[in-house]
């Protein structure tokens, strides 16, 4: 009888020890801000910081100064649940911080009563358009095999950037593991977002659950979940598209139709002579490239590219011919894991300024195609016989640099992580005049 007793005494034992351990497993909580990031508000004056809880944390503030963190400023949370099966959540705080005075140095951390985050700082851009911007561009970095993040982080440390643009493809995928692939990237790349601003466009591997986990996760201007915006950067109007909306049509139109027809507002507000006279260098970014010589079969193979002629048949919303006739001077492309330059290029054909000098005046944009910072998925493969459109292309992983010197010169260059940071192609871009190339 005693031994049954203990048998049962000892079930009843191990049977509460485990509702404990779930009671306790259950109350672990996650009110510690990460994956900061920063973002251009409306204005470049303005920058948003976003960052993630796992449980709510009631409050969401931002405290921030030039010598020690003398404002607070208040935001908003939101609640975010993946569409995976386990519909894991977290809460998306935002706090925007205005009227930052120019070119300065402001350190802030994140968070409430119940964690802060650590201490960050970024420096405001001067102000007006009389200035020479440094941006890092790249597209197709993942959570495994990020090859440029390193080198990424040692330049931002180096103060080199007033903006990185990531162009599309992130984490590999961001939904991955019911979203915790997508929060570990967030956490990698929190090493440079938190210090200067992070522009971001959405690729094909963002488009699970209609693109959910990018539109929750990022906090560009314009109101539109992140998918096209622009932002002025000293003599330089930058515009950032969703190419996706051509391919995953399962979602709807109507999305398109609101893009193009703001693209071509936007396009046209630029192109005012005042405007344009301000800053004349207008540069679009999206993810999937018109061009590319790649050996893969990628839409950018064909010559009807979706967004290059548009709708097939139909030739509706086509950007090619707008961006031709709206006169952008640089497309910057990703989705291929390589890098590629062209010519000045339209409807395949080459429009150089002079033999001797293809880039002085070009009569049409140069694409660039800068999709290889690292992911999982490797490197792409070059068809066996280069397009005469083609300039340069590489394989290295890497990234671009751009430099927007003044009104009339813009440098790129090309950075191979392969080469251990080597410059393997760079080029001026210089324009006496901007306008029509009709």
């Amino acid at each position: 009888m005693r031994s049954l007793l203990y048998v049962l005494f000892a079930l009843l034992a191990s049977a509460a020890a485990q509702k404990l351990e779930k009671i306790n497993v259950d109350k672990v909580y996650h009110y510690q801000p990460e994956q900061v990031h920063l973002a251009f508000g409306e204005h470049t004056n303005e920058v948003v910081v976003t960052w993630s809880t796992r449980d709510d944390a009631i409050e969401s503030i931002v405290e921030y100064g030039l010598k020690g963190f003398t404002r607070r400023v208040n935001g908003t949370s939101e609640k975010f649940v993946d569409g995976g099966d386990k519909k894991k959540s977290q809460y998306i705080h935002r706090v925007k911080l205005t009227q930052l005075l120019p070119n300065r140095t402001y350190a802030y951390h994140c968070g409430g009563q119940l964690g802060w985050s650590p201490r960050f700082e970024f420096r405001t851009v001067p102000a007006g358009d009389d200035w020479s911007p440094t941006v890092a561009l790249y597209g197709d970095m993942g959570n495994e095999n990020a090859q440029s993040l390193a080198r990424l982080q040692q330049d931002t440390q180096q103060g080199m950037y007033d903006a990185i643009i990531h162009v599309g493809d992130f984490a590999y995928d961001m939904n991955t593991d019911d979203a915790r692939v997508g929060d570990e990237f967030m956490r990698q790349v929190e090493t440079i977002a938190a210090y200067v601003p992070y522009m971001v466009v959405p690729g094909n591997h963002e488009e699970k659950y209609n693109f959910s986990n990018y539109r929750a996760r990022f906090s560009m201007p314009g109101g539109t979940e992140n998918l096209f915006y622009s932002f002025n950067l000293g003599p330089v109007h930058f515009i950032g598209i969703s190419t996706e909306m051509y391919y995953f049509l399962n979602y709807g139109l109507k999305t398109l139709v609101f893009q193009y027809e703001w693209l071509v507002n936007d396009l046209q507000e630029a192109n005012r002579p005042e405007n344009r006279a301000r800053r004349p260098w207008i540069i679009v970014y999206g993810h999937r490239p018109m061009y590319c010589s790649n050996g893969n079969g990628d839409d950018c193979t064909h010559t009807e590219t979706l967004t290059r002629v548009g709708w097939p048949f139909f030739h509706m919303f086509g950007l090619e011919e707008l961006f031709y006739k709206q006169a952008v001077d640089v497309e910057i492309w990703a989705h291929e894991h390589s890098y590629e330059r062209s010519w000045p290029l339209y409807d395949y054909q080459i429009y150089n300024g002079s033999q001797a000098d293809p880039y002085r005046n070009p009569r049409a944009p140069i694409h660039l195609i800068t999709g290889s910072a690292g992911c999982k998925e490797g490197r792409e493969p070059f068809d066996k016989n280069r397009p005469d459109w083609s300039a340069f292309h590489s394989q290295d992983y890497g990234y671009t640099r751009m430099k927007a010197y003044n009104r009339t010169h813009l440098y790129f260059e090309q950075v191979s992580d392969d080469k251990n940071g080597a410059i393997i192609d760079s080029f001026w871009l210089v324009k006496d005049k901007h306008g029509s190339y009709v």
